[in-house]
């Protein structure tokens, strides 16, 4: 059967059942998020809700009263930021925040969708950056705006973010231990194929050339910026016959990870070797000694998000943003210059 498609953009819900060849309560199940639908019939019809151009007409007060936040994982004192930020900007506007974990990178769940689309939220804030494109066409077709926050990629050009500037964090936490006259300095990065480690490590090494140091890639102990990576990554550095004298993490979580491969050495910081993290973490400032690191403004990226979530609402003719917020170097106790000075 050769599939007509609907030219309206103000296709009735009528029309595209009838160019589908099912029925309105079928368009509808699948509009909502419901079962009961087989895969094929499913995309079948979110093709011509996409192709004619369809979207859910009416404001936000025919849609729950909920902003989506949606986690790959909630498993840090990171995540708790974001939502502390969320929260804040929902309440002001008589919202609630209703979380949905969508699987890591690498398994995403099947079905995280399928429960916004039921809910109908009045926004998406993202904390991923790949969204696919059949997600963004359901999202558009449902009218529910949709940010991603602290991209892990480069988002898609037609996709709002809100980010803050890794490069010149790397940079400023480098260019520190630089100052203090570190000249063997590890860094402990994430995932290759996120953005924000990236950047972190171009910086990283920017801070390098700039002070006339030699990059060495022994020095770069990869991770996926849990407490773990830390403390396996730490374990190597500081067992090296020529050790670094200091170690910027790509995060505090490494950087706690860092501190505990030290004790067990029997290491001092910052008298042995000085740590830099990268977040500023509440427990950044509870740690003995306590951390420096580079504040990302998660509280502020999450607020940002949620008010350009709530703009993109209101307006017919949406203008998609990317912010990059500043990042800023906070030195506390665990940084100081080498012994041998």
């Amino acid at each position: 059967m050769s599939l007509q498609k609907v030219s309206s953009a103000r296709a009735t819900l009528a029309e595209i059942a009838q160019d589908a060849s099912v029925s309105t309560s079928t368009v509808s199940k699948v509009l909502n998020g419901r079962p009961g639908v087989s895969e094929s019939v499913r995309e079948r019809i979110e093709d011509l809700l996409h192709s004619a151009g369809y979207s859910r007409r009416g404001t936000a007060h025919s849609q729950g009263k909920l902003i989506e936040l949606v986690f790959e994982n909630i498993d840090s004192e990171w995540s708790l930021e974001i939502i502390r930020g969320v929260d804040r900007v929902a309440r002001e506007h008589g919202l609630s925040v209703i979380l949905t974990e969508s699987g890591d990178r690498y398994t995403q769940a099947p079905d995280w969708i399928d429960g916004i689309m039921r809910r109908q939220p009045v926004g998406v804030i993202l904390l991923f950056a790949k969204l696919s494109v059949d997600h963004k066409r359901q999202l558009r077709t449902r009218n529910i705006p949709f940010v991603i926050v602290d991209p892990a990629g480069d988002p898609d050009a037609d996709v709002a973010s809100v980010g803050s500037g890794n490069w010149s964090g790397g940079l400023a936490a480098t260019r520190h231990l630089v100052e203090l006259g570190h000249r063997r300095i590890a860094m402990i990065t994430g995932p290759q194929e996120m953005l924000c480690s990236t950047a972190r490590l171009s910086g990283y090494r920017a801070a390098l050339d700039e002070g006339g140091i030699p990059f060495d890639p022994a020095l770069i102990k990869g991770g996926s910026f849990h407490y773990e990576d830390g403390v396996a990554a730490g374990r190597k550095l500081l067992a090296m016959a020529d050790r670094p004298t200091a170690i910027f993490a790509g995060n505090d979580l490494q950087a706690f990870g860092v501190y505990e491969a030290a004790r067990e050495r029997g290491l001092s910081i910052p008298d042995d070797v000085s740590v830099v993290g990268y977040d500023d973490v509440p427990t950044a400032s509870w740690m003995g000694p306590t951390l420096t690191t580079v504040r990302q403004p998660l509280i502020e990226m999450a607020e940002q998000a949620t008010r350009l979530v709530l703009a993109l609402r209101e307006e017919t003719d949406p203008q998609l943003v990317r912010l990059d917020l500043a990042t800023s170097l906070v030195v506390r106790g665990s940084t100081a210059p080498p012994k041998a000075l």
